[in-house]
């Protein structure tokens, strides 16, 4: 009996000094980095319409990261990032070479963009977007965007600290989220007279919807995206701007949890100004989408329809 309780007490220690190893090999390795990436030649050719699109795309998508206090896309501390997650500082993405991304190719921003690995191999933490299915087109004005000479972009002298990132976002960044396959094949937004097909990509790859507004962070497939847990069925934990806790709301048409007794003109002016059907204002980090197009809208409210409904009612509180 002594014999094999030593033997217990053995296992036990010999398992809890593996998991101390383990522990410490994730806390030292940090965000993995991989091999620097073999960057597919691309060539851009800005326009006017090209830039005005992709500075409309990108106040949809970057600016309420990467906006900093001198009004440029230099970055700042991202405030709204669960300190489950660690504390982060925004890049500085400005046309700086030194503090931001000046010395980028078209190439080496797009191929960040779509697979999360940095020209040098470093990967990008999960809370960096990433954008696989983009359009070309649209991909194409972001970056035309970013290499114009439009005031947000131009270069800025800010030098953004390095982010602090939790043990949990080292383990997700190494076991969980990993690089994504860069696109082999040229990819096309649906036409735009297909408001169902339209409104899902807008959903899952042009402002990425699905992120926020479903089940959980960690449990998103960035691939797949209705195979993220709870579908934009909400409930996912986030901060407002006092860094307290509120979660996503159910965006399904569900009758009792979503927005199912909304209609078209509720969520309208939802996105376009803020407020609900109550007239009561949306939480932070939820803004109003005052740059969408009447077209885009229809087509996010003809796919939101079609997505099968979840019952969730999701914590109000704060409201």
């Amino acid at each position: 009996m002594k014999k094999a309780f030593k033997i217990l007490i053995y296992l036990i220690l010999v398992f809890i000094a593996i998991l101390i190893i383990f522990a410490a090999y994730i806390h030292f390795k940090g965000i993995p980095t991989y091999e620097p990436p073999k960057i597919k030649e691309i060539i851009v050719n800005p326009t006017a319409d090209k830039i005005e699109e992709g500075a409309r795309i990108s106040s949809l998508l970057c600016s309420s990261c990467h906006l900093g206090n001198d009004g440029k896309l230099s970055g700042g501390f991202m405030r709204d990032l669960d300190e489950a997650f660690g504390k982060t500082w925004v890049k500085n993405i400005t046309n700086d070479s030194t503090y931001g991304i000046g010395s980028w190719t078209p190439s080496e921003i797009v191929h960040f963009l779509r697979t999360g690995v940095r020209k040098d191999g470093r990967f990008a933490p999960p809370w960096m977007p990433k954008f696989p299915r983009l359009s070309d087109a649209d991909m194409e004005a972001v970056v035309c965007y970013l290499k114009s000479d439009r005031p947000q972009v131009q270069a800025s002298q800010i030098a953004q600290p390095e982010s602090q990132p939790s043990f949990l976002s080292k383990l997700l960044a190494n076991f969980v989220f990993k690089p994504l396959e860069y696109p082999q094949n040229p990819i096309k937004a649906p036409d735009t007279s297909n408001l169902i097909a339209y409104g899902k990509y807008i959903v899952q790859s042009k402002i990425e919807c699905f992120s926020c507004h479903s089940k959980d962070f960690k449990k998103m497939d960035l691939v797949i995206p209705e195979n993220s847990l709870g579908y934009l069925g909400g409930g996912n934990l986030l901060l407002n701007l006092d860094r307290e806790h509120i979660f996503s709301p159910n965006i399904t048409m569900d009758v009792e949890s979503g927005l199912g007794k909304w209609g078209y003109e509720d969520f309208k002016r939802a996105l376009l100004e803020g407020k609900r059907p109550d007239g009561k204002a949306l939480r932070y980090p939820m803004m109003p989408l005052t740059n969408l197009k009447e077209y885009e809208i229809q087509s996010i409210w003809a796919y939101l329809q079609t997505v099968p409904k979840i019952s969730n009612n999701v914590d109000r509180t704060g409201l």
